[in-house]
């Protein structure tokens, strides 16, 4: 599923964003930024809480961290990450590989405002090979996101 979800997600709502697949892996930050020739602030990591009972994607800098404070200030509770088998049942996407299109649900998706400091900003695209890029609002508006700012 993944990647092809992602590219059928694109061709419904942003047929002008391509994938880009890469022969390196670009799982984490750190490789991503070097398969794409960037900082790693740049890329934009999707990481996935439970809010409550409820799945919530949080897509920020990939140099930013979660403040914990800032996160119980605005959700009203502490952060829990999921575990990677969560990730891959409630995304359809591989630890690493994690984006908030193409999902086999809904889920809410916020958007960090360390998002913001470039104009243009690399996320994954479904698989640990493969992403996309495109500026901080698009992403939100596909996304249909809700800006927060809950990094350190």
């Amino acid at each position: 599923m993944s990647r092809d979800s992602v590219h059928a997600f694109l061709t419904a709502h942003a047929p002008d964003i391509s994938i880009i697949d890469t022969a390196e892996s670009s799982a984490t930050v750190a490789e991503a930024a070097a398969a794409h020739g960037v900082e790693p602030a740049q890329i934009a990591k999707t990481l996935g809480l439970w809010l409550g009972e409820e799945v919530i994607l949080i897509v920020m800098s990939g140099s930013a961290r979660i403040d914990n404070q800032k996160y119980r200030g605005h959700f009203g509770e502490k952060a829990r990450m999921l575990n990677a088998e969560d990730i891959v049942e409630k995304t359809g996407h591989p630890v690493g590989g994690v984006c908030p299109f193409g999902l086999p649900q809904p889920l809410r998706v916020f958007a960090d405002l360390s998002l913001q400091n470039y104009p243009v900003i690399i996320p994954a695209a479904g698989g640990v090979q493969c992403a996309l890029k495109i500026t901080p609002q698009r992403l939100v508006d596909l996304a249909q996101a809700e800006w927060v700012d809950i990094a350190q």
